[in-house]
């Protein structure tokens, strides 16, 4: 079979590739709505199912997205491509951080994507076994994203690790079931019952948070950094 001289090949699930050859391949599959490159290896998306990934997203996006509206200054992405060096482009199921014009790690690309690390990514995975759980981790540590949670479906168990000087940490809820992130003040998640499905206590919980002096300070601190006060003014 003799194929056209710009015939670009499919991506195929383990694939070793450049970013370049991945994004080149990519965006000749628009059927194809989430693939990544980790460490070089092409990893593609099963079709994703309700309970195991639909609905523990939308509960995530939902938490997240509170936060953000709440916090302007912050930015928010539902798995949106992120570049990361030449042997990784990954497609988070979130992300939020804090663009660089006020001090963030991220800047938006001129074709719209985001290139380095975001303060928090959230990963649904199914299991340990999950390459969200071990390859991924690795990858988000060394590139230095600070905060990173994997909700392990299967296992029921959330996994919330902090970036420090020897590497990822995992942090234990407090006698209240809760953890706080270190990066984002007031961004409070109550870890058993949003394994419960007690969404609106999930909410309620973090609804403190935002009242927090922390949060509050936070919010200034963004503000003065922005240079531009009338975007907060709805928070007076």
């Amino acid at each position: 079979m003799t194929l056209p001289a710009h015939f670009i090949p499919p991506l195929e699930n383990g694939d070793c590739l450049t970013r370049l050859e991945f994004e080149q391949r990519y965006e000749a599959m628009p059927q194809v709505k989430k693939a990544e490159l980790v460490e070089g290896i092409v990893y593609m998306a099963s079709p994703l199912r309700f309970e195991s990934h639909g609905k523990p997203h939308s509960a995530m996006m939902t938490w997240l997205g509170t936060y953000w509206a709440a916090t302007p200054g912050t930015l928010l992405g539902d798995n949106t491509t992120v570049r990361f060096d030449k042997d990784n482009e990954h497609q988070p199921d979130a992300v939020l951080f804090l663009p660089s014009t006020i001090g963030g790690k991220v800047i938006i690309t001129e074709d719209d994507y985001l290139q380095g690390a975001p303060e928090l990514i959230v990963e649904i995975a199914a299991s340990t076994a999950s390459y969200d759980f071990h390859i991924k981790r690795r990858v988000y540590e060394r590139q230095g994203v600070q905060e990173y949670i994997v909700w392990r479906v299967y296992d029921q168990q959330i996994d919330w690790f902090q970036l420090q000087p020897a590497g990822y940490v995992k942090i234990s809820p407090n006698e209240s079931g809760l953890i706080s992130s270190q990066v984002f003040p007031g961004l409070v998640l109550a870890v058993s019952a949003l394994l419960a499905g007690k969404y609106a206590q999930v909410l309620a919980e973090l609804q403190q948070g935002l009242q927090s002096p922390e949060h509050q300070n936070f919010v200034k601190q963004l503000q003065e950094k922005a240079g531009n006060k009338s975007n907060y003014s709805h928070l007076k």
